[in-house]
């Protein structure tokens, strides 16, 4: 394949960088799986912007600042915020039905928000907004949207025929799960909008592919990565041995829900945070591990059935479908919660125009650390990084296309030094050990001790997938293990330089925040 922008990832962020390249641009938008599995599509909540009178944009800049801990970047958080309104117009142009009342938008709160600025489509907004999306993409001639292609390495002068240190990327390597092959995918820009890394723990409401592959790809590359120990953990993710990484939405508790002890019944929120059940993430999942951890519970109960039943259906009506097929109706009894991973607040530096380090690449929505979420992203503020960074993103290729690096002549994929595996139990055990040691290790409370013993079963199993990958073909899952092992590696290393508990990062052994909020970043 030859383009003029690659994309990878078809989320919000891809399409919406697709959309606003497709114009001037041949545009070819790839997927690891099926075209409509990214985590946009399973965001149940919203995405907050400023729309209510007595609301202001400072008043949801400092509701970001004070949910990321003072690690945010102020003129990001200004940029993002001051684009929301527009970015939810253009959305509703597309089609995308959000609910109403009366003739306003209906806009729902959620915690760490001052106000009510949550737009949304009942209880499946990402969704929506994603089929709104792809159909525009599909419509539009100058965009292909790829299925089944797994990003393996993006192409820099390394891998040209005339070696070159340049560090300019011009496309990327992908496993065409069609046809069971390699492929060279060449473009004069590339754009990285493939999610985070939720897949490195055990227990995650991210999408299956969420294996960090951008973050690991452009960490190969020579691109910074920063803050990669703030890793968000959603309070309420439905406790059941059948389903798994069934998320309760954020509003719930927004529109009413209560936290309970589910022997004691009491309301634990209110002992912890002034907020109670709607202070902001990070308080709310440590408040739940903690009352899990201290008394053996096995989850913590998140009660709405004392608002209206009608109430209760009309706001989620997802919610309320799938809990009553698992004999759980929600207007009457509460709903069985545990914490589990759900955003990657770090990722690939960029700037206000979504560049990375490296020529010709970009990147936009959680594969990055732009500088808006800080030590703790505010809820519904994803949805609109992926709006704002993949229209910047495309603005600024567009505006610089002439100043892009030229493609050179790339050397094919080369397998004549590999075979076959025979010892594939190799990549699930790996994959399952990586998973447990992070969860336990690495995860909502952490210490020194627990994370030095991860990056010793890190450092072991790197060397293992290394020489794995060098003498077998490669697969799928073979790509994906050779990227989870390098984020969570990120991830410890950049734990253990952080001497103090800020945001999401909480350890026992600094458990207070400095006087100087600094971002961690690691450089290759």
């Amino acid at each position: 394949m030859d383009t003029d922008v690659l994309i990878v990832g078809s989320g919000a962020a891809g399409l919406t960088a697709a959309l606003n390249l497709a114009g001037t641009h041949k545009v070819a938008v790839i997927a690891k799986g099926a075209l409509g599995d990214s985590a946009s599509a399973r965001a149940q909540g919203g995405i907050a912007a400023v729309l209510e009178e007595g609301d202001s944009f400072e008043a949801h800049i400092n509701d970001t600042m004070i949910a990321g801990a003072g690690l945010n970047d102020r003129k990001v958080v200004e940029h993002v915020v001051e684009a929301a309104p527009r970015a939810i117009h253009h959305l509703i142009d597309l089609g995308v039905p959000f609910a109403t009342e009366g003739n306003a938008l209906h806009l729902t709160r959620e915690g760490g928000h001052s106000h009510r600025r949550i737009v949304h489509v009942a209880d499946a907004t990402g969704r929506a907004i994603s089929q709104a999306l792809e159909a525009a993409a599909a419509r539009h001639p100058n965009i292909t949207l790829v299925p089944d292609m797994v990003a393996i390495d993006l192409i820099t002068g390394r891998h040209a025929t005339h070696f070159s240190t340049s560090g300019a990327v011009h496309g990327l390597y992908a496993y065409n799960r069609t046809r069971k092959r390699v492929e060279t995918l060449k473009a004069r820009a590339t754009i990285l909008a493939s999610g985070g890394a939720g897949r490195a723990y055990l227990y995650s409401t991210a999408p299956r592919g969420a294996t960090g592959d951008g973050i690991a790809m452009a960490w190969r590359a020579g691109c910074r990565v920063s803050n990669m120990e703030f890793m968000q953990f959603h309070p309420t993710c439905l406790y059941n041995l059948q389903v798994k990484n069934f998320l309760i939405t954020e509003a719930v508790r927004g529109e009413g829900g209560v936290l309970r002890h589910p022997v004691t019944g009491h309301r634990f929120m209110p002992d912890y945070d002034e907020r109670g059940e709607l202070a902001p993430r990070d308080i709310v999942a440590r408040a739940i591990d903690h009352e899990i951890k201290r008394d053996g519970l096995d989850y913590v109960l998140l009660d709405i059935s004392h608002r209206e039943p009608d109430f209760v259906k009309a706001h989620f009506p997802n919610i309320y479908d799938k809990l009553l097929e698992l004999g759980i109706d929600i207007t009457k009894e509460p709903i069985p919660v545990v914490p589990a991973q759900h955003y990657t607040c770090g990722g690939v530096v960029v700037d206000l125009d979504g560049r990375t380090d490296a020529p010709g690449l970009y990147a936009a929505g959680e594969v990055t650390q732009s500088g808006l979420h800080g030590a703790n992203r505010l809820a519904s503020n994803s949805l609109l990084e992926c709006l704002v960074f993949g229209e910047a993103a495309a603005k600024h290729i567009t505006a610089n296309w002439d100043s892009l690096p030229q493609v050179p002549a790339i050397r094919a994929w080369d397998e004549s030094r590999v075979t076959d595996s025979d010892e594939e139990v190799v990549i699930t055990q790996t994959w399952g050990e990586i998973r447990r040691f992070m969860w336990n290790y690495v995860g909502i409370v952490r210490t020194t001790k627990r994370l030095e013993r991860a990056k010793h079963r890190i450092d072991t199993l790197r060397k293992e997938v290394k020489d794995y990958y060098a003498h077998f073909r490669v697969t799928p899952d073979l790509i994906e293990l050779r990227n989870l092992v390098e984020v969570a590696d990120l991830i410890v290393r950049s734990a253990l330089s952080r001497h103090e508990s800020r945001g999401l990062h909480y350890t026992l052994d600094y458990p207070k925040a400095r006087a100087e909020a600094k971002d961690t970043v690691l450089v290759p």
